[in-house]
């Protein structure tokens, strides 16, 4: 089902419906929000301004995550940011509430309360353009600009305005009145397609990254030996220093000391005392959806987690998604071919097809994440000889950890 979760702050004065003013920039964006800007740039703008975006709302489909897109809502503020669940990139910006919103293109105001955005008034705004299509199904002229387009709503009675689903520009009804927007979508105009509501949003896609971008780069793991990544070309060992880690990716995000481990209860081998705090320490990665575990004393490595950064897990947004592929047979120390997925775990593999892989492990333990009145929910844990899966509710991977026996 779709899921909903609301960040709510007390309304500050001067931040009422319809109050904002934000710069539409056709085929790039709205206000501090890019087409293509992945959903962890997205909440950093939204924290920066809590006065203006007080309310937000997060949607997704908690059963299938990757089958519909995930939404911020600014319902005060009447638009959408759409995000490929994939990639969680930003693929479209709705605007499906024109009077909560002014637009400020180049010096002049369209939507609100005080600026109506008419048919007439963005055909004299944004100039001369071709003429739109009609969908006659759901009553409603759609017109386009590069990057750009508006609905508008058309009356039963005025239907035949559009003439074998066009109309004369700018549109206008005989009565003199012309049609308001309800709506306005901003994409990515370097595919030429042209989107509006209903299936044709479905046709917004993300733009490419830029060469070189470390984004979603591909880190391959060879179970038991190394971590590869595809862009940088690094490889980790387990056993490197954390003096090597640091050399070839880079400063850590964040480091912090391992908690207790409390899976070690279950060997009952380890004589060692449980205590609040371990020697060993974290190298958090969270632009690369990673953290390093080292050993306290020797400051080698001895874990990897790998993170999804699926909604309706409680990392999500903490970290940005891993996009890593696991080589679940020996390849002889190079990268194979994995255009087939048959013997490959990534990020989109559901835990039945991990089974299928690498064969039924048993039962899981169950995770709580520290606390019993987590809303998302308990995770369930389970190990194989050489890496644990995280498994969440809905049968997707939450955190791969990776190990040496």
């Amino acid at each position: 089902m779709l899921q909903q979760h609301q960040r709510g702050r007390r309304r500050c004065e001067g931040t009422a419906m319809g109050a904002i003013v934000l710069d539409l920039r056709p085929g790039l964006g709205i206000g501090p929000f890019t087409i293509g800007m992945p959903i962890y740039e997205a909440f950093v703008q939204i924290e920066q301004q809590p006065n203006i975006y007080d309310v937000v709302h997060v949607k997704y489909f908690d059963e299938d995550p990757l089958r519909l897109d995930i939404v911020i809502s600014f319902p005060d503020h009447g638009f959408h940011l759409r995000f490929d669940p994939w990639s969680q990139r930003l693929r479209l910006i709705e605007v499906y509430d024109v009077k909560r919103i002014q637009m400020r293109y180049a010096t002049s105001l369209i939507g609100g309360q005080t600026t109506l955005a008419t048919f007439i008034a963005v055909y004299q705004l944004f100039g001369p353009t071709y003429p739109g299509t009609y969908d006659k199904d759901r009553g409603v002229y759609y017109l386009f600009y590069p990057g750009l387009s508006f609905a508008f709503p058309i009356p039963a009675q005025y239907a035949g305005c559009c003439n074998d689903g066009t109309a004369e520009l700018p549109l206008e009804f005989p009565d003199g009145t012309t049609p308001v927007t309800c709506r306005v979508c901003i994409y990515d105009s370097a595919l030429g397609k042209k989107v509006g509501v209903g299936s044709l949003m479905d046709k917004a896609n993300v733009p490419s990254l830029p060469a070189g971008s470390l984004y979603m780069e591909e880190v391959h793991v060879k179970l038991g030996e190394e971590l590869w990544f595809s862009v940088g070309g690094q490889r980790i060992p387990f056993g490197a220093s954390s003096q090597d880690v640091w050399t070839e990716l880079g400063r850590p995000c964040g480091i912090h000391q391992k908690q207790v481990d409390q899976m070690v209860i279950h060997s009952a081998s380890d004589p060692r005392p449980r205590t609040t705090l371990c020697g060993d320490y974290f190298y958090n990665y969270f632009t690369r959806g990673l953290d390093i575990l080292f050993d306290g004393q020797a400051h080698k490595i001895k874990k990897f987690v790998l993170h999804t950064n699926y909604p309706g897990h409680p990392d999500f947004n903490s970290y940005i998604k891993c996009n890593f592929i696991i080589h679940c047979s020996d390849f002889g120390g190079s990268i194979p071919d994995v255009s087939n997925g048959k013997h490959c775990i990534t990020p989109s593999t559901k835990w039945e097809q991990v089974k299928e892989i690498l064969g039924d492990c048993g039962r899981a333990a169950i995770q709580t994440q520290g606390s019993a009145n987590n809303p998302f929910g308990s995770t369930f844990v389970y190990g194989y000889q050489n890496m644990a899966f995280e498994v969440m509710k809905n049968g997707y991977i939450a955190t791969v950890t990776l190990f040496q026996l």
